[in-house]
């Protein structure tokens, strides 16, 4: 009778064991499954190769940290139906898109960061020239707000830390510089956002790739937000 007990005993715990271990198995094959579920989807290794690291350029531009890229403003030809003539750059303010325009209903599109609030600008004008690392002269009422650009008076030189970045294109109305360009930046978490004083800014490697691909004089139009609003020009 003792030993019946005893293996009645034990057959209970064996079982209390196997239970707890395959519930306790259920759990983790949940909770992986979940943490599978959560993690973003692999970045595609043709955009890795699109922004992996320039060391040929004068200041070797690195590659762009991708986690902080949403992959909506991954450069990308796309169809784009609109009245402008190709080599027309269109800038969609409420969506923070730049097109340039090609033939056959198709545009080349790239993300970018905006005027913050307060600086948003929209019009027409074109594209007078571009310029390779840039230096950057802010503008004096820019260093009136903003006293620590003092040292920045006569020009910023070139570099990866210089606001114009790799390249920037520089905008006109006729004759008249505007004082807005579209130039770069490898602040990757700034595309999407709006957060310049009214520039448009690409990230280096699609600012670069671009100025190698827009005619000067080419149609410039930027499309506008809700509600328009036109300041006086800043810089970046």
């Amino acid at each position: 009778m003792t030993d019946l007990l005893m293996s009645r005993r034990g057959f209970l715990a064996g079982a209390s064991t196997l239970l707890a271990m395959t519930a306790a198995g259920c759990t983790t094959t949940t909770q992986t499954t979940r943490e599978q579920a959560n993690l973003p989807p692999p970045i595609p290794a043709d955009v890795v190769m699109m922004y992996a690291a320039l060391p040929q350029e004068r200041f070797p531009v690195p590659a762009v940290d991708l986690r902080y890229l949403d992959a909506k403003y991954y450069r990308k030809r796309v169809p784009y139906q609109t009245t402008e003539k190709p080599g027309t750059v269109v800038v969609d303010t409420p969506n923070f898109y730049l097109y340039h325009v090609e033939e056959g209903g198709m545009a080349m599109r790239y993300g970018c960061g905006l005027g913050r609030a307060g600086f948003e600008w929209a019009g027409r004008g074109h594209i007078a020239y571009a310029r390779e690392w840039p230096v950057w002269t802010p503008p004096s009422e820019m260093i009136d707000r903003q006293p620590e650009l003092e040292q920045w008076r006569n020009g910023q030189p070139p570099g990866l830390d210089n606001p114009l970045g790799a390249r920037a294109l520089y905008i006109h109305e006729g004759n008249r510089d505007t004082i807005y360009r579209i130039h770069g930046t490898g602040e990757t978490w700034t595309i999407g956002q709006a957060v310049s004083s009214g520039c448009v800014r690409l990230l280096h490697h699609d600012v670069i790739h671009l100025a190698e691909n827009v005619k000067f004089g080419s149609p410039l139009v930027v499309l506008e937000s809700t509600p328009a609003f036109t300041p006086t020009p800043q810089l970046v």
